[in-house]
């Protein structure tokens, strides 16, 4: 199975050891892992300015960063959001590359999803868990987990061994 892993954090920190964990798992169970960093990339939002499904054939007007997702959206089997939680939802910079697959409607291969969530408090995640939930309705696409870490679960043995092993299974 190929796995595309969309990183929203704009810098390193704990999301980065979930993502770390996740794709070492995969790829031990023998997927094929790429891990785009979203965070770092200049992703506009959606304009809903509806070029993508007249002239553009499903190819955006704007031309920035999301040129280096969309080929993921296209052919990965799964794809795995993972963001911090910075203010009750994931970051701009993930939610922006989420926004942009209006242009070929939902990803083309993708059956299942999942979704990796870090804050310093354990209350933050229920804005970025129902995004993602409706996406997935909308998209027809399965929910293969959530894996939420919060404070000292950050980095800790425990989470990113429980990680690795959420990986491992699929």
């Amino acid at each position: 199975m190929k796995i595309a892993i969309l990183n929203g954090s704009p810098r390193l920190g704990n999301t980065a050891a979930m993502i770390n964990a996740f794709a070492e798992g995969a790829r031990e169970a023998g997927h094929e892992v790429e891990i785009l960093h979203v965070g770092k990339m200049k992703i506009n939002g959606c304009l809903g300015c509806e070029y993508c499904h007249g002239k553009g054939e499903g190819v955006c007007v704007q031309k920035d960063d999301m040129a280096k997702v969309m080929p993921a959206y296209k052919e990965a089997d799964m794809i795995v959001y993972a963001s911090p939680v910075y203010y009750f939802g994931m970051t701009a910079q993930l939610s922006a590359a989420i926004q942009r697959v209006y242009a070929i409607g939902k990803p083309a291969r993708a059956t299942k999803a999942a979704l990796l969530l870090s804050s310093g408090s354990p209350a933050p995640y229920a804005g970025s868990i129902a995004t993602y939930k409706d996406m997935l309705a909308y998209m027809g696409i399965e929910d293969a987990g959530i894996i939420t870490a919060a404070g000292a679960e950050n980095g800790s043995e425990a989470k990113l061994a429980e990680i690795k092993a959420f990986a491992k299974g699929l």
